[in-house]
């Protein structure tokens, strides 16, 4: 979207300063376009074009509040305006105001029904709020008006993409490039969809189509070196990072991966060089104070891990294993509540993990809480019947209160996934040991009688 088309006259100051805005608008000069409007602001508050047009300043800029302000005011001066209306339901939708985004875009249609944007940008906005359903209405509701529009092809293909729907989305993009060849990231967008639809080769192509176009995009230089990890193209990818450092000095998430490829490769001190170089920059990223806690264990440094770990548990975490495998530091670390506070915060990102019952159900043994275990035990087994390690927790806890046939038929079930595992071994030992106790037991019950059965009844001579 770009400033309206206005003749200017050099009658004011204002105009003069709003003519200059234009300029350094069209050269990408948003902060300076801004800084001109509001002095064109102060000599006339009440134009509405110039409130509009320091709102589109402001949204390139990334000051998307301030916009949404601006595009308000000029709606008081000029109500109904379509092109002011959709600025201001595009930048609800970007803040995640989407009911706003919605009513904003539904009162244009109301206006204007022949307004094509006003449904095309309802395709992100539904698309966010995962009402793909609907997104794919407004698509058809947008072919209708402008049936070769690019950007709605590129919209509904990020809604199929996030459903998994990958070739559908590289059909929708495809569309875009051949409509609009320069649209923004398009290959890039292609690449990420034949990715994650195992078609590697035509993938790379894609993504050094983009680089070819634009070689300085951090974010497509970042992406490809993960499709170099995943290729197993180490070398490769650690030159893509370097890359981004050249490009962005302190790029955390080029530091982050070189974080990683250095601790996958055992080299703990260049870990820990780059994650703490991520931890000085951006203090509330998740992932470097947890690998430093690994290379802190890694070292039998256990206070330095703990610290790290209780630093990084504060943090919005988003991935239900990385919470996991902390509750394991933790209790490796004697500390069964923020243990327990990473297993219940896993089970509400990601409830069907079997991983995440079966160490519920370890640390309320630890607890002594069998019923609570055995509950929580018997979740992970409906998740994953033949998940090896609480197989062998349940055995243990029905041989710790006696249930013997219970902890047989686990132990029985486990030695088929691995017959040679250690503990299994000692726990079928034990397990036969006490069947054998028991049936002892038993037989003495019913043909050893206690003394006390004949009390009172020998005969006296």
């Amino acid at each position: 979207m770009s400033f309206r088309e206005s003749t200017f006259d050099f009658y004011s100051e204002g105009e003069h300063r709003a003519r200059r805005a234009f300029e350094l608008y069209e050269e990408g000069r948003a902060v300076e376009a801004a800084a001109e409007l509001d002095i064109a602001l102060e000599s006339n508050p009440l134009s509405g074009r110039w409130h509009f047009d320091k709102g589109l300043s402001l949204d390139a800029m990334g000051r998307f509040e301030e916009a949404i302000a601006e595009y308000e005011a000029s709606l008081e001066l000029e109500a109904d305006d379509a092109e002011i209306l959709n600025a201001l339901g595009v930048d609800y939708t970007r803040t995640g105001r989407y009911d706003l985004a919605i009513a904003t875009f539904e009162e244009i249609e109301r206006l204007y029904s022949d307004f094509e944007p006003c449904y095309c940008n309802r395709i992100i906005t539904y698309t966010e709020m995962g009402r793909h359903e609907m997104a794919e209405e407004m698509f058809y509701l947008a072919q209708q008006i402008k049936p070769a529009c690019a950007l709605c092809f590129y919209n509904i293909g990020n809604s199929l993409f996030i459903r998994g729907e990958h070739q559908k989305a590289i059909s929708c993009w495809k569309k875009t490039s051949a409509l609009e060849a320069g649209h923004p990231q398009i290959n890039y967008r292609i690449a990420q969809a034949l990715w994650a639809s195992g078609e590697d080769g035509e993938a790379r192509e894609y993504f050094l189509k983009e680089l070819r176009r634009n070689p300085g995009d951090v974010d497509v230089i970042l992406s490809f070196g993960l499709f170099l990890i995943d290729g197993r193209h180490i070398s490769s990818a650690r030159e893509k990072f370097n890359r981004v450092l050249e490009l962005e000095p302190g790029n955390c998430q080029a530091l982050f991966w070189l974080g990683e490829l250095s601790f996958n490769e055992c080299d703990d001190a260049g870990a820990q060089s780059f994650f703490r170089q991520v931890v000085k920059k951006d203090s509330s990223k998740p992932g470097p104070r947890y690998r430093l806690a690994e290379l802190s264990l890694r070292q039998n440094e256990a206070k330095q891990a703990y610290d790290y770990l209780v630093s990084e548990v504060q943090l919005e975490i988003e991935d239900a294993g990385v919470l996991v495998s902390m509750a394991t530091m933790f209790l490796e670390l004697d500390d069964m509540d923020y243990a327990t506070n990473c297993l219940l915060r896993a089970s509400d990102i990601d409830c069907s993990s079997a991983d995440t019952y079966y160490y519920l159900g370890f640390v309320c043994c630890l607890k002594g809480e069998l019923e609570d275990a055995e509950e929580f035990f018997k979740h992970a087994l409906e998740i994953s019947p033949d998940h090896f390690n609480t197989l062998k927790a349940l055995s243990g806890l029905y041989l710790s209160i006696g249930r013997l046939e219970c902890a047989y038929e686990k132990v029985q079930k486990a030695g088929s996934i691995d017959i040679d595992d250690g503990q299994l071994k000692q726990l079928r030992r034990a397990i036969r040991t006490r069947r054998i106790l028991s049936s002892i037991t038993a037989f003495m019950r019913c043909f050893c009688f206690p003394k006390t059965f004949w009390k009172g009844k020998i005969r006296r001579v």
